[in-house]
């Protein structure tokens, strides 16, 4: 690779990125599907110049604002203009290295506003026999462990960019995740993190040492002429550092873009089975599809709706973590896809300064996410039909020096309760009733909130959850009516949806 800009003609550089604010950029690509919000457009903008300057940069942009459409933008404005260079050495090929909970939604998103990009998926056990995926696609995907197990190959392949998702994993510049990400080859690098810096100054020099080698020189020196002295409260240490980053950085909040966002953002997190999950849940389905199909051919639609409601429940519980099932065997919390990724996201939301409520409809989840919480050392309030003291529990949560995280049970917790000190909402295992989960997220987003409110739902990749979703999009109106609280869409089945929901992926 090209080390980097900085480490050719400097002075000239920072003479372009004088006026930093004044960037116009290239006009957005056409074959983007997706309409930018103006900060949107001004982060593309910025990334279009410092491809265009020969230097890599750090998107820090605050979780929810859109920096995987952001980059999408770019990778397609590079792509485009590749394509006009007569006689290019090489195809466009682009690497992003996400955490495992996140990489199918990277899949997606390409999916919905990036289509023309051809991409491909590393990973699963099989990935070898699929790696001729790898010659057509513009882009890869792939997590940080992989990236760690697959360097040797990875570092085989001349990429235009690598970019790493939530890049705060390479925070230790000694670990062997930031050491595979450094040694491989690329034209251009980007970082994508909402929380470049978590707990000291040597992580920013970390993800500065991938993105744009040689700007914060060697890491002793780095510590001796800042990190010591800003430590210690020296402010012209903290100016330099400022200064010396600032056209490489950009960090926008929700509070500062407030202006161009709706009150409230919701995203779907899709998250991929793990361990076991995946095989347990394919012969659970199995079985349920068998009594279920069994019992409506027996008694009919109309009379077999609590075996229905039965098998629904046993798929979701699957879904959300094998535990749930009650069966002699033993399972961890890396055989819940989810938990996995509810983790990630807490972590990275209190890193941002931001306060959570995760709701759940299973309180034996809650009481799984709870011991997850304490291993992580994460402060919580909590809240289901069995507590007493609601009241002091709120309040709790309410007060300024409140713990960042309140678990909450559904039904106990899904009215009559004001917690504006949170500004995301969490929910665990969304199901059918909208109505229902927005009466949860308005404990939120209601009158008292300043901030902008971010919703996500997490959904089993693969599973129930995602069939439902699809059925709610082909059928409004089952979600839209008014729907018994314990029986849910169930009563508005057809036959055919049972037989969609119940159908095997293989």
């Amino acid at each position: 690779m090209g080390r980097s800009a900085v480490s050719g003609d400097t002075k000239e550089l920072f003479k372009k990125l004088k006026d930093i604010d004044e960037i116009k950029g290239t006009r957005k690509p056409r074959n983007l599907k997706a309409q930018l919000r103006p900060y949107q457009e001004q982060g593309f903008h910025w990334l279009w110049f410092l491809h265009e300057i020969g230097s890599g940069g750090v998107l820090a942009d605050d979780m929810g604002l859109g920096k995987t459409v952001q980059t999408l933008a770019l990778l397609l404005a590079v792509k485009n203009e590749d394509a006009k260079i007569e006689g290019k050495r090489k195809p466009f090929k682009a690497l992003i290295v996400a955490p495992t909970s996140v990489v199918t939604n990277w899949l997606r998103e390409m999916e919905k506003f990036a289509p023309s990009l051809r991409h491909a998926l590393w990973h699963g056990a099989e990935r070898r026999e699929r790696q001729d995926e790898l010659e057509d696609a513009d882009v890869v995907v792939t997590s940080y462990a992989l990236l760690r197990r697959d360097e040797e190959m990875l570092k085989e392949i001349d990429w235009r960019y690598v970019i790493l998702d939530e890049a705060q994993q390479i925070k230790n510049p000694l670990s062997a995740t930031a050491r595979a990400a450094k040694r491989l080859r690329a034209d251009r690098r980007l970082a994508l993190s909402g929380t470049p810096i978590e707990n000291r100054l040597s992580e920013i020099w970390s993800i500065f040492d991938f993105v744009s080698p040689g700007l914060l020189g060697p890491l002793d020196k780095f510590e001796e002429r800042y990190s010591r002295p800003i430590d210690a409260g020296d402010k012209a240490a903290a100016e330099r550092l400022r200064a010396t980053i600032h056209a490489f950085i950009l960090r926008r909040t929700k509070a500062e873009v407030a202006r161009d966002l709706p009150e409230k953002i919701e995203t779907d997190q899709f998250c991929e089975l793990t361990g076991e999950q995946a095989a347990l849940y394919a012969a659970v389905l199995k079985e349920v599809r068998a009594q279920v199909m069994g019992e409506v051919e027996r008694h009919g639609l109309a009379r077999s709706h609590i075996q229905i409601l039965a098998g629904l429940t046993r798929l979701r519980q699957a879904a959300c973590d094998p535990r749930l099932l009650g069966l002699p065997r033993e399972f961890t919390d890396e055989d819940s896809g989810k938990l996995v990724a509810l983790r990630e996201l807490v972590q990275t939301s209190i890193a941002g300064g931001h306060r959570v409520l995760v709701f759940s409809q299973f309180v034996s989840m809650l009481q799984l996410v709870k011991r997850a919480m304490d291993e992580d050392r994460v402060g919580y309030e909590y809240l289901d039909g069995s507590t007493k003291d609601r009241a002091a529990r709120v309040e709790n949560f309410q007060s300024d020096d409140g713990p960042p995280v309140f678990l909450i049970s559904l039904k106990a917790g899904g009215s009559g309760l004001n917690l504006t000190a949170a500004d995301t909402v969490i929910h665990f295992d969304p199901w059918w009733n909208p109505a229902v989960e927005d009466q949860a997220t308005d404990r939120a987003h209601r009158i008292g909130q300043t901030k902008v409110v971010t919703t996500y739902r997490l959904i089993a990749k693969g599973t129930i959850e995602e069939k439902i979703l699809e059925l709610a999009e082909k059928k409004r109106e089952l979600v839209g009516a008014v729907l018994a609280e314990d029986m849910g869409g169930a009563k508005k089945l057809t036959k055919a949806d049972l037989e969609d929901l119940f159908k095997s992926e293989d």
